[in-house]
């Protein structure tokens, strides 16, 4: 639906433009649900449906990942689309044709957290459970549409014991101190809170689940590789991402259980994407990241998404569910 000179691509996800190797093969691939019909979104339908209404993502960069292949698919509807950065956006696009916004809020742990340092050298992390990060703090007057994410920064590979996420409630530290996973739960917890609190009730609120990672043989900073031409097999799929079997990729499910359990009973709808991408080991920027020295200091990217590519299905079910529940009411 559209192609590399899309002007709203991320670079290190531009595989057609960084020669990604077998594009085409890769892009083949339809996911076919039991039970339902998936039909490709209609941008200029879509637009129209969302006439003067504006959608919002919030959270780490698979969000971002997300909202990239999003604005390139309603391009398509209109062609006068303006990058848009307002209101602690990260980045956006104004569609003028129907009057609508997208954009992406920066916020990896989605609650506030900020580094101290002492004699110039790093300290603790403190991460307010109950404040939302700045970047997305003063927009629940804006959207008529959200998408939360976290996940993809809590681990040690990002927050090392030496400078750990050290957890705050109402100004004062939590005792007995939080492990890294008590402490993503307690924060979901609160953003939940503080989401159902602060948003009105005829925002439409979603949490998309963990977009899962295809490292094999180590980490991203352990070598690990997803030079892969074919999708995963069905058997295949336990084998990599059950928690069970303590795997590099074991996270995705892990979170997923925490945040589903989180959202029982609240107004935010959960957006599971993970099981039809868990198959497509194929479909990352692997080595092929537009820039020279960039495995060398990053590794390969076995997170992100090429694009085109998965994220276009995402985009495909999350626009065929706003628009099921606009017409539903």
């Amino acid at each position: 639906m559209y192609d590399s000179t899309c002007p709203f691509h991320r670079n290190a996800w531009n595989c057609i433009r960084n020669q990604r190797e077998n594009m085409d093969r890769i892009n083949s691939w339809k996911w076919v649900p039991e039970r339902c019909d998936l039909n490709r979104v209609d941008p200029g339908g879509f637009l129209s449906l969302m006439r003067d209404k504006n959608i919002g993502f919030v959270g780490d960069s698979l969000n971002e990942n997300f909202l990239v292949s999003f604005l390139c698919v309603l391009r398509v509807g209109d062609g006068g689309a303006k990058k848009w950065k307002r209101k602690g956006a990260w980045r956006g696009a104004y569609f003028p044709k129907f009057n609508v916004t997208v954009a992406y809020h920066r916020a990896v742990l989605l609650a506030k957290y900020d580094l101290s340092y002492q004699d110039g050298v790093k300290g603790i992390y403190r991460v307010d459970v109950d404040i939302p990060a700045p970047d997305w703090a003063n927009i629940d007057d804006f959207y008529d549409v959200l998408i939360f994410n976290t996940g993809h920064w809590w681990g040690y590979d990002k927050f090392p014991k030496e400078s750990p996420l050290v957890f705050y409630k109402g100004g004062q530290p939590i005792h007995p101190s939080l492990e890294m996973m008590d402490g993503f739960k307690v924060v979901v917890e609160n953003m939940v809170a503080h989401i159902e609190k602060v948003f009105p009730q005829k925002v439409l609120k979603f949490w998309r689940l963990q977009s899962p990672r295809h490292f094999h043989s180590g980490d991203w900073n352990q070598n690990g590789s997803c030079l892969f031409d074919e999708p995963l097999e069905e058997f295949q799929l336990d084998l990599w991402f059950d928690p069970s079997n303590n795997g590099v990729n074991k996270e995705a499910r892990k979170l997923n259980h925490l945040i589903e359990e989180t959202l029982k009973g609240t107004s935010i709808r959960p957006l599971d994407l993970t099981h039809l991408s868990e198959f497509r080991a194929d479909a990352h920027p692997a080595i092929w990241l537009g820039k020279k020295d960039a495995v060398s200091v990053w590794g390969q990217d076995c997170m992100h998404w090429c694009l085109p590519g998965v994220p276009d299905t995402w985009v495909d079910i999350l626009t065929q569910l706003i628009g099921y529940n606009l017409e539903t009411g």
